[in-house]
């Protein structure tokens, strides 16, 4: 197929992906197909809701290399739902009568659109695949190829999501100096907490490259530079029962040992148990437009923090949020690879007129592939069976979970 006119945009939270991908997909097109417009709408389904949308230049085109320079989203992001009509009228984005999806639709022709890219999570990419399906019944022809966005890794059947793997470099990176706190304060508990609201992917990964990092430094224990101070002290994950007594009975020895305790916690690590608290209490649970908690408005590290502190000893408690700084990098080399790997299949698949969201197909030996919308599923769990994650569990004293 001749592609002539394709759209772009990005939506949900930010990952080290998006500017690059963004990048990566005008490079592809340049390559494959040079003559094709390319439109970005700004804002996500927003901008595609009010038709606000930017073309890309031929000067955009000569300075492509920029985008790899930058985290965020040059074209904006925005969380909006095209099924939540309440949601989408309430916010300005449509009438009180009018239909969000159909409403996309009718931008999308208007400006031509052949293929749509969405660099998302599963909720960005499957209702883009709503859309095409919307489009068909309308006999409107629409390819949509995804890109998938997030840090916490959990989009089945994808192995490894674009910027997940940046994410947790930075992350590491934010630890490294906020570690050294503990030389300021005596008994000092350091809670690193990290994105992942139901996946502890991206929280392991911190640790591990943290751990990491550690191996190649040298320390100077005479002087206090004490290699255990400095290192990870526990992971807590959604996928693990959390047993505050135990835990705490472990990591006292540790406070009285290395005058500090680091932990590393993913931000939906224990929430079951402060959802139920706070309703309790008779207070209400802020949702997002998806039903998501809104994890920032019950502070998961706080409370972990409150739990642990008097049971250890700690005479100061410091909660320290990776996620702002990690998510809105620009993607590292590593994540480079991958994502101008995944845009050249995507325009591929482009020429090809085929649908779906480009990635790495456990269910298909890993292989890069275009996987079908029917399959993709936001949702997977971090497997804690994982030997790299064992191993680090061993080696700092935490006991494994159960089989």
């Amino acid at each position: 197929m001749k592609v002539k006119k394709v759209g772009i945009l990005t939506a949900g939270g930010l990952a080290p992906c998006l500017s690059a991908a963004i990048g990566a997909l005008i490079e592809a097109y340049g390559k494959s197909f040079p003559k094709t417009e390319i439109i970005c709408y700004r804002g996500g389904y927003k901008g595609l809701l009010l038709g606000n949308r930017v073309i890309v230049t031929g000067e955009t085109r000569q300075n492509v290399s920029a985008f790899f320079d930058y985290g965020g989203s040059p074209i904006g992001n925005s969380r909006v739902k095209l099924t939540n009509v309440r949601d989408c009228v309430r916010r300005g984005y449509v009438a009180e009568d009018a239909n969000p999806q159909e409403i996309a639709a009718e931008q999308l022709m208007r400006d031509g659109i052949q293929v749509l890219h969405t660099i998302g999570g599963d909720d960005t990419n499957t209702a883009a695949a709503d859309l095409a399906k919307f489009l068909a019944q309308n006999d409107y022809k629409l390819s949509v190829i995804g890109l998938p966005k997030t840090v916490d890794n959990d989009v089945y059947p994808i192995s490894q999501s674009l910027g997940a793997i940046t994410a947790a470099h930075e992350g590491a990176r934010f630890f490294e100096n906020i570690v050294t706190e503990s030389t300021a304060n005596p008994r000092m508990l350091l809670v690193h907490e990290i994105m992942g609201r139901n996946c502890g992917w991206l929280t392991v990964a911190t640790a591990l490259e943290y751990h990491r990092r550690m191996n190649k430094k040298k320390f100077l224990p005479e002087l206090g530079f004490n290699r255990k101070a400095f290192d990870v002290h526990g992971i807590y994950i959604p996928e693990m029962e959390l047993p505050i007594e135990a835990e705490a009975e472990r990591l006292r020895k540790i406070m009285d040992e290395c005058d500090c305790v680091n932990l590393f916690v993913s931000e939906g690590a224990g929430v079951e148990s402060i959802v139920k608290e706070i309703e309790t209490q008779g207070k209400t649970v802020v949702r997002d437009a998806f039903g998501h908690i809104k994890l920032d408005t019950i502070n998961p590290g706080e409370w972990l923090a409150n739990a642990f502190a008097d049971k250890i000893g700690a005479e100061k408690k410091l909660v320290q949020k990776s996620g702002y700084f990690a998510r809105s990098a620009k993607a590292n080399e590593i994540d480079l690879k991958i994502i101008r790997e995944s845009a050249a299949l995507a325009v591929q698949c482009a020429g090809e007129d085929k649908s779906g969201v480009i990635g790495y197909d456990e269910e298909n030996d890993n292989k890069l592939s275009c996987i079908n919308f029917s399959r993709i599923k936001g949702g997977k769990p971090f497997n804690v069976k994982d030997p790299e994650f064992l191993s680090l569990l061993h080696s700092i004293g935490q006991t494994p979970p159960a089989a």
